[in-house]
């Protein structure tokens, strides 16, 4: 994830978001377990509020959330919402790639 550069090896962990199961890559399993329970809680709260079945208009639904809730953070202190929007961005390319894998 966005954290690589610091020479640890990456560890793989295995999380589930909106009922899929995803192998993720990364330094700090803890971290990638939190950054999944909370897009994971994100698209379940979207998915209350709305209409859709489908997951990838969750999905997008969700990141635009999470987006505006890391721009207003951001506002605040622009070094950590820069840090978060990486981290979330690595973690929703990867979910939409398994989802696109799945799809086909």
């Amino acid at each position: 994830m966005a954290e690589q550069s610091r020479g640890k090896p990456s560890e793989y962990v295995t999380v589930e978001i909106y009922d899929q199961l995803y192998h993720l890559s990364g330094q700090d399993p803890e971290h990638i377990r939190e950054l999944a329970a909370r897009v994971d809680a994100k698209m379940r709260a979207v998915a209350a509020q709305g209409h859709t079945a489908d997951s990838l208009r969750v999905a997008v639904l969700a990141a635009l959330n999470l987006a505006d809730e890391l721009s207003q953070a951001g506002a605040a202190d622009p070094r950590l919402g820069h840090a978060r929007a990486a981290s979330l961005r690595c973690l929703l390319d990867e979910v939409l790639e398994d989802e696109r894998k799945s799809a086909s």
